[in-house]
């Protein structure tokens, strides 16, 4: 069901959807610590320990042991990752992502992220994310002279993540529904309840 309202500034309805929100329903903050392989030169320095020990781990998981004092890389660099879910999000949907280089890295262009679990507030794991970055700006220098456009050591990936856990909300639960206005003021807020009496009965 739609519900319009005529507000006073403007001849045209204004959809409740557009103008409020149902309390209880978000989107909730994930985040994860990830690793941006293939890079071409432009990742984080061996003064980086804690890259080099998490390359170190990644490999240990593979079975691949290997001392984080040998790793001596530049083609991979150490990311946060952050993502919201939405809310009503079921296992298998897709999300996007954005990467944040926490090391020295120089620019994210060309990486990969590998498979990146995505933990919320209550430390359990809602998603995973995984795949080529997409970078906004650019970085280039040449005699001296630099220039650059944006962040490049910040990046995205357009569903870069998959949803492993729903959040449990159920909205009829407590048998009401309370609707927040975004910008309250009482003749709004008359004019909400007028029209869903009057639509609800």
């Amino acid at each position: 069901m739609a519900v319009y309202l005529l507000l006073p500034n403007n001849a045209d309805a204004a959809r409740l959807k557009d103008i409020a929100d149902i309390e209880g329903v978000r989107g909730n903050q994930l985040f994860g610590f990830g690793v941006v392989v293939g890079l071409n030169g432009t990742g984080d320095g061996a003064g980086v320990e804690f890259m080099t020990k998490s390359l170190s781990n990644a490999f240990e998981r593979m079975g691949i042991r290997v001392d984080p004092e040998d790793v001596k890389v530049k083609n991979v660099a150490a990311v946060i990752v952050t993502a919201t879910l939405p809310p009503f999000a079921r296992p298998g949907s897709k999300i996007d992502v954005t990467l944040s280089s926490v090391g020295d890295a120089k620019s994210l262009q060309g990486g990969t992220l590998l498979f990146t679990p995505l933990k919320g507030a209550d430390d359990n794991i809602y998603a995973v994310a995984q795949g080529p970055v997409s970078v906004g700006g650019f970085s280039v220098g040449a005699g001296g002279d630099t220039a650059q456009k944006n962040h490049p050591t910040v990046a995205r990936i357009a569903e870069g993540a998959t949803v492993e856990r729903a959040i449990p909300f159920d909205l009829f639960q407590s048998q009401r529904i309370r609707i927040v206005l975004r910008r309250p003021d009482f003749t709004t807020m008359k004019r909400v309840v007028s029209e869903i009496n009057e639509n609800l009965g």
